[in-house]
């Protein structure tokens, strides 16, 4: 295993939607220390829970979506959230990462095309403590359930540990253990 840097052992990941956001605490790869959602009206309330979690859960490293990836499709609001929670962290001393959705996909699908519901099914059988949180397979017509952001956030975490900027890029097959 690759991991970006030995001394990071806790990293917070969040991937904000409309309610709030979604988020997952990692110690390493093979390790989720907590996962869930919380909703969060107004820019101010998503930052002052975003830092409490920071305190709550002592994390070395906030890791947010690169929303300068052509991949991203993130609006304004959030794309100023993260600039927020990235600016919130650094302000308490905590290192803040941003991962690109193209490394996602790359880390989870290789050179095969992948997408969100593909991504949260393998995160599910690495993780089985998120399996009955896992939504159903989603049709065209639906709105993307939010409790898909959990999987996203782990998405990022795992993205953070595996396929970091200084290790070369390449696909992972992630075995449950």
């Amino acid at each position: 295993m690759n991991c970006v840097d030995p001394e990071v052992r806790r990293v917070l990941a969040i991937d904000p939607t409309s309610p709030g956001f979604g988020f997952a605490v990692l110690e390493g790869p093979e390790s989720l220390i907590d996962w869930g959602g919380r909703t969060a009206t107004t820019h101010e309330s998503a930052l002052r829970k975003v830092t409490e979690m920071i305190r709550q859960y002592r994390v070395d490293v906030l890791v947010t979506e690169d929303c300068t990836d052509p991949r991203s499709r993130r609006g304004k609001r959030v794309r100023h959230l993260i600039e927020a929670m990235d600016v919130a962290a650094g302000g308490m001393g905590i290192r803040c990462a941003r991962v690109p959705v193209a490394a996602v996909h790359r880390l989870f699908g290789g050179d095969a095309p992948t997408n969100k519901d593909a991504i949260a099914r393998v995160i599910a059988e690495h993780f089985g403590e998120l399996a009955p949180r896992l939504p159903p397979k989603r049709k065209v017509w639906m709105t993307e359930p939010s409790r898909m952001a959990i999987f996203d956030a782990v998405a990022f975490g795992l993205t953070y540990y595996y396929d970091a900027p200084d290790v070369a890029p390449r696909s992972v097959s992630i075995d449950p253990a």
